[in-house]
């Protein structure tokens, strides 16, 4: 096991650093710059000179490269060249918290009702249980999360104002939007969990454990379920990282101060700076994700080796 997370955190650095450098030279190709032209071309040379060299942007691009990477060792992001004077790992911490709180509920109650819905489906396949939560997790999927967005602001919110509207004030502000992301997450885990679920109950080691007179609760939860996790446990990871670091559509429409906007607005600014240190967090963020589902691979199947044969 050991092994296997040392391997994998060199992995996690080899990724970083490509991820790093495709993103530096990719924003260095874009057209424009973050600052605006137009006043720009005002300034007197030597002040030009003096705002260029204040962001290190007067060396050459490989000098700057490097500057980069030795600034990215020590956790140093950059200065955001939109919110002037501010470090890039600072404004991100101050919008993670909205994201991450919105994000974590949105994935925890749609994690549990979307396990209860799939497994009440497939035990009782082809029955109305079954057909309703199908239906269910079609208009989870079909119906954009914008659209239950303002439906849920307009009739939650304005109509009967059980809850705040829009605008982030306080831990209630969190809660449509969390309603509004947890649907989709709801359909997709019910879907899969059925698919699973049904496909293990015809497994021969099923009706071995049948034959052998094994009560139908201890069935599902010993077997059935425990197996059908592993399809769950592997589309879980993408859908953390993605609501946990922020949507953009949903915290534009609820005017919630997180990563997704943050990360709208540095792309309207040409904010090269935090869009690279978002990118960089994103990236990190998912690959440890994407260890944990590793290693929960083993804990929920421990016929999955992590590691050829050595911990």
């Amino acid at each position: 096991m050991k092994r296997y997370i040392g391997f994998r955190i060199i992995y996690l650095i080899i990724t970083l650093f490509i991820i790093s450098t495709v993103t530096f030279f990719l924003m260095k190709a874009l057209p424009g710059t973050p600052f605006d032209e137009e006043k720009l071309a005002q300034l007197p040379p030597e002040q030009k000179q003096m705002i260029y060299a204040s962001y290190g942007l007067d060396k050459p691009v490989f000098t700057q490269y490097v500057n980069y990477l030795k600034n990215v060792v020590k956790g140093d992001l950059g200065t955001s060249f939109f919110y002037t004077g501010q470090k890039v790992k600072d404004i991100i911490s101050s919008r993670l918290f909205p994201s991450a709180l919105i994000g974590l509920q949105a994935v925890l109650l749609g994690l549990a009702i979307g396990l209860i819905l799939g497994i009440v489906a497939a035990y009782r396949h082809n029955t109305a249980w079954d057909y309703a939560t199908m239906i269910i997790a079609v208009l989870g999927v079909s119906i954009p999360n914008f659209v239950l967005a303002a439906l849920l602001q307009y009739f939650v919110g304005l109509k009967w104002g059980l809850l705040p509207v829009a605008f982030w004030e306080s831990y209630p502000s969190s809660i449509l939007p969390s309603i509004a992301l947890c649907v989709g997450v709801i359909a997709l885990i019910a879907r899969f969990v059925r698919t699973e679920m049904l496909e293990v109950l015809e497994q021969d080691y099923i009706t071995t454990a049948k034959a052998k007179g094994l009560g139908t609760i201890r069935i599902m939860f010993q077997h059935v379920i425990r197996n059908s996790l592993i399809s769950v446990i592997t589309i879980l990871g993408p859908i953390v990282v993605n609501l946990l670091t922020g949507s953009l559509v949903i915290e534009n429409i609820f005017g919630i101060p997180g990563i997704g906007s943050l990360f709208v607005d540095s792309i309207k600014m040409n904010d090269y700076s935090t869009i690279m240190g978002i990118t960089l967090f994103y990236s990190a963020f998912y690959v440890f994700v994407m260890l944990i589902v590793d290693l929960l691979y083993g804990l929920v199947d421990p016929r999955i080796r992590l590691a050829s044969g050595k911990g």
